[in-house]
This record gives C-alpha cells, sequence and structure tokens, in this order.
C-alpha cells in the first residue's frame, strides 16, 4: 500500500523532519511584537534552502486551476486558523498568538535525476507574541496536550479513530471547539496523503489499522468558541466564524513497532 514507507523512506522522512524541526523553533523565537509574517516567511524559506530541501507549500494548489499559495509558511494571528498568507502588512503585536505552519520536501534531488523526489514532512505550533492571558495560555497548552496524548495513541494496530477519540476525549470536557472541516492526513511521498486523520472520534475511522511504516500528521486545531470555519476573500486564509482566538499543534509521526516517533521534534521538546 501507498501510505507505509520502507525503512530507507523513514529514515530520510526522519532526517527531514529533525532540519524542520529545528527550523521552526528558530522561527517561533522570530514572533515578537512588530515582526512581520513576511520576515518570518522570507527566513523560513532560506532555511529551508540552505538545508537542502524544499519549501512544501509555495506554489501548492487545492485544485488544478486555483491560484498557487504564495508563502512558505501558513502564518496565522488569532482568529486565523490555518492557510494563512505570510505578508509585510501581517503585523505581530503584542498579546497576539501566532501560528507557524511549515512543511518541507527533502532532500532536493538535483537536475541530473530526473523524476527523483524528495520526502514530505509537516508541522506547526502556536506561539504568544509577548503577555497572553491566562486563557489563552490555557489554550496553547490544552492544544499542545492533545496533540501528546494523540501521539500516544499511534501504536501498530490501533486505529485513526483512536487518534481522534484521544483528542475529544481530553478536550470537548473543557469546553473548547474543535474544528472538524479541517483534519490531519498521511505524508510522506506529497503533502497530503491518506488516511485523513480527524481530531474527533468517527468509528468509519476504524478501518484505517496503523501498521509500521505508517507516517501521518496529526494536528488538533482547537478554538476558544465554535468550531466553524470561513475561508477569506484571498481564497486561503482561514478563520473562526465566530472569530475566537484557535490554537494549532502539528507533528510528523512514523509508526514503528517500538511505539510512534516525532519525525519533528523540535529542539529541547520533550519525547513522549
Amino acid at each position: 500500500m501507498a501510505y507505509i514507507k520502507t525503512k530507507q523512506e523513514t529514515q530520510l522522512i526522519l532526517e527531514g523532519g529533525k532540519i524542520l524541526g529545528k527550523i521552526l523553533a528558530e522561527l517561533g523565537k522570530m514572533a515578537q511584537p512588530g515582526v512581520s509574517a513576511f520576515t518570518i516567511d522570507q527566513k523560513a524559506e532560506e532555511l529551508i534552502k540552505a538545508a537542502g530541501g524544499r519549501p512544501a507549500f509555495k506554489g501548492y494548489k487545492n485544485h488544478r486551476h486555483d491560484p498557487p499559495f504564495p508563502s512558505t509558511i501558513c502564518a496565522c494571528i488569532n482568529e486565523e486558523l490555518v492557510h494563512g498568507i505570510a505578508t509585510k502588512e501581517k503585523v505581530l503585536k503584542e498579546g497576539d498568538i501566532f501560528t507557524i505552519d511549515i512543511g518541507m520536501e527533502y532532500p532536493v534531488y538535483a537536475k541530473a535525476s530526473p523524476g527523483k523526489k524528495g520526502y514530505f514532512t509537516d508541522t506547526a505550533l502556536t506561539v504568544p507574541v509577548g503577555k497572553i492571558p491566562e486563557k489563552v495560555q490555557k489554550l496553547l497548552a490544552d492544544t499542545q496536550k492533545s496533540l501528546s496524548l494523540a501521539i500516544k495513541a499511534c501504536k501498530v494496530k490501533n486505529t485513526v479513530a483512536d487518534i481522534g477519540k484521544a483528542v475529544e476525549d481530553y478536550i470537548s470536557p473543557k469546553g473548547y471547539g474543535i474544528v472538524r472541516d479541517l483534519v490531519g492526513h498521511g505524508v510522506g511521498h506529497a503533502v497530503h496523503e491518506d488516511p485523513r486523520v480527524p481530531n474527533y472520534y468517527s468509528p468509519e475511522n476504524k478501518k484505517w489499522v496503523l501498521e509500521e511504516g505508517v507516517v501521518i500528521a496529526i494536528e488538533p486545531m482547537i478554538t476558544l468558541g465554535t468550531h466553524e470555519i470561513m475561508t477569506a476573500n484571498d481564497g486561503w486564509s482561514i478563520s473562526t466564524v465566530d472569530n475566537s482566538l484557535c490554537a494549532h499543534f502539528e507533528h510528523t509521526i512514523i509508526i514503528t513497532k517500538k511505539g510512534p516517533v516525532i519525525a519533528t521534534l523540535r529542539p529541547g521538546e520533550k519525547k513522549l
């Protein structure tokens, strides 16, 4: 099956993921008052190329006739959830929360190797810009915790349904909104692959059994209000309908017999 990766493929995913984790950590530190999303985006592209990779999102199209995505990162502030364009006008200010979602193809092969492609990893985090209210700090902490619990569910013979259940069981009692129209996904040969990985329990996902070599991107998207979302006029940026704040954390995970391996672990971030 195409979504099962070989040991050689998972090794390259691990290599690329480690690089991408370091890049995201560096970008997160740049999220300070007065800094534009464009500045962070330029740094992201510079770091990816210097590492021998290629930005996975820049030029991406949902459909053949859609305009290509113009940024290296998805840059979202406050009520923006995903797919925000990193513009010069999008300037961070004290009290904001800023989400950076980043993907990379690695390695980029020389033109002398036509048709040979690298492997994709995908990761995201939401960071505070200066001081933020306690309830917003808790939103970020709880979203990150739900990702950790979802990763722990990534055991051989468990299913994608178990992953969604882990997120929902932790988040729902706290009264947050769980975005349902956007989900995690398989990753590796392409930016988006099967299976879809929802952040809520769905019995139909019991058919997706986790096997050694499965690689998925898990990405809880949690709000302080409604789970409902809307797309901006730019055709890309997605925000909450009620303008409530939202957090988004993501890792690329490799399923192994010894347990889940976080390919995109950031320096200093705890392993499971």
